[in-house]
C-alpha cells in the first residue's frame, strides 16, 4: 500500500490533515469514513512526508494502554474500546494506527495480529504480552503491567537526558563564544603583535595557530566532524562487528558507561519478569528480549542464553555461563528457580537497577559540574593569558 497526505473534516466542522496507507484514494476516503472523517482531497505522500513517519510517542502508547485496560475491565468489547479511542486520540498518525487495528480486527484478526502490523507502534515484546493476555484470558492485567513498565521507561529515559542536557548547555555556550574570539578577535590581535614585532611566548602562538585553522577551514571541519558521525553510523548499520566495538565502548565509556549498563538491565529484568509472569515461557521471553536490547552485545549474550537453555541448562547457569550479567542477577535467578517465583525475584532487580541509576545519575551529574568548570575554566584561562600577556607586554613597552 502507499502513503497518502489528506485533508479531512470531523464532525465538528475541523479541518484535520494527515499521512495514511491506503490501496487508493477510494480506499483512502473509506478508511477515513470508517473515521467519521469527511474526505476533502488527498494525493501520493511525498518522500519528506513520509520521512516523518516514526515511531509513536511513549506518551501515546501510555494513554493507549491506560484507557484499553479501563474499558476492557469495565467489560466493554475490544473492537468497541478501539473505536473509542481511534475518537478521542488527539495524536493524528497514532489515530490512524488505531484505525488500522479496527479495519485489521474487522476482518477476522486478533488485537495481538493486528498489532503485529503495526511495527512503528507495538514492538516484538508489547505484540507477545498482549497474545498472551489473549490466551489467557487476562488482557486487563496485561496493559496494565504495559502500562506501568512504559511509565518507568518513561522516567528512566528523563533521568538520562538530565545527565546530558546540563552538560551539552555548558559546553555549547562556551564553544560558541571561544569560536567567535578565535575567528573574529584573535586574528585581529594577531596582526597587532606581528606589527609590534615582539617575540610572542608559546602558549600565545598556539593559539594564533589554532585560530588560524579555525577560521580558515573551520566549516570544512564541522563538515568532516559530521560525515565522519554519520558515516561511522551507516558503516555500523552494514557491519556487525563494528556495531558492536562501538555497544561495548558504550558499556566501558567513563562515567556513562555504568549508568548505560544498568539502564539496559534494569529495562531487560522489567520486561523479562513482566512476559515470564504473564504466561510466556523462558525460551521465547529469551528470544524476544533480544530484539529490545538496544546493545548488540546484550543481544549476542541474550542469544547464547537461549542456546543454553535450549540444551537443557537451567535459567541460573546460563546467564551465569555468559558472563555479561553482574552477580545480582544469577543471584536473583536462583532465588528464583528455588522458590518458584521467578518474576517476582526479576522484579526486584528491576527494581534495584532502577534506584541505582537515579543515585548513579545524580552522582554522575555531581561530578560533572566540577570538571566541567575546571576544564572550561582551563580553556578560557589559557585564551585570557594568551591574549592579555602580549597586550601586557606592548602597554609596558609604550610607558618606557
Amino acid at each position: 500500500m502507499a502513503v497518502f497526505a489528506y485533508r479531512a473534516m470531523n464532525r465538528t466542522g475541523r479541518v484535520i490533515r494527515g499521512e495514511m496507507e491506503a490501496v487508493n484514494l477510494v480506499d483512502l476516503e473509506l478508511r477515513l469514513r470508517r473515521m467519521d472523517l469527511d474526505f476533502i482531497n488527498g494525493e501520493a505522500a511525498r518522500t519528506g512526508v513520509a520521512w516523518r513517519r516514526g515511531r509513536i510517542p511513549r506518551r501515546e502508547l501510555m494513554h493507549f494502554c491506560f484507557h484499553l485496560e479501563q474499558l476492557t475491565r469495565a467489560g466493554v468489547p475490544i473492537l468497541e474500546s478501539l473505536c473509542d479511542l481511534r475518537d478521542s486520540t488527539v495524536h493524528a498518525r497514532f489515530r490512524e494506527i488505531v484505525a488500522g487495528l479496527v479495519e485489521s480486527i474487522e476482518g477476522g484478526r486478533s488485537l495481538s495480529q493486528a498489532m503485529q502490523e503495526q511495527p512503528t507502534a507495538f514492538d516484538s515484546v508489547f505484540c507477545a504480552l498482549i497474545r498472551a493476555g489473549e490466551a489467557t484470558g487476562n488482557l486487563p492485567e496485561v496493559l496494565d503491567a504495559l502500562n506501568e513498565s512504559l511509565k518507568r521507561d518513561d522516567e528512566l529515559a528523563s533521568y538520562t537526558q538530565r545527565l546530558v542536557i546540563y552538560p551539552s548547555i555548558v559546553v555549547s555556550v562556551i564553544l560558541g563564544a571561544i569560536t567567535v574570539s578565535m575567528v573574529y578577535v584573535v586574528p585581529e590581535l594577531s596582526k597587532l603583535f606581528v606589527s609590534t614585532g615582539q617575540a610572542l611566548p608559546f602558549h600565545t602562538r598556539a593559539l594564533i595557530a589554532v585560530s588560524h585553522v579555525v577560521s580558515q577551514h573551520g566549516w570544512w571541519l564541522a563538515l568532516l566532524l559530521v560525515g565522519s558521525v554519520i558515516g561511522l553510523r551507516i558503516a555500523a548499520i552494514n557491519n556487525t562487528n563494528l556495531q558492536m566495538r562501538i555497544d561495548r565502548a558504550k558499556l566501558s565509556a567513563p562515567l556513562f558507561g555504568e549508568v548505560y549498563r544498568k539502564i539496559i538491565l534494569a529495562r531487560f529484568a522489567s520486561l523479562f519478569s513482566m512476559m515470564y509472569g504473564s504466561g510466556i515461557a523462558i525460551i521465547d521471553s529469551v528470544r524476544i528480549a533480544q530484539d529490545v536490547a538496544g546493545n548488540k552485545l546484550v543481544q549476542r549474550a541474550l542469544i547464547q542464553v537461549e542456546q543454553h537453555i535450549a540444551e537443557g541448562q537451567n535459567v541460573t547457569s546460563a546467564f551465569g555461563r555468559v558472563g555479561l550479567f553482574p552477580p545480582l542477577v544469577t543471584r536473583m535467578l536462583r532465588i528464583g528457580e528455588n522458590t518458584g517465583a521467578l518474576d517476582k525475584a526479576l522484579q526486584n532487580v528491576s527494581y534495584f537497577y532502577e534506584r541505582d541509576v537515579r543515585e548513579s545519575i545524580a552522582r554522575v551529574q555531581t561530578m560533572m559540574e566540577p570538571i566541567l568548570t575546571l576544564l572550561l575554566g582551563s580553556l578560557l584561562l589559557w585564551v585570557m593569558l594568551s591574549v592579555l600577556g602580549p597586550i601586557y607586554d606592548i602597554i609596558t613597552r609604550m610607558k618606557v
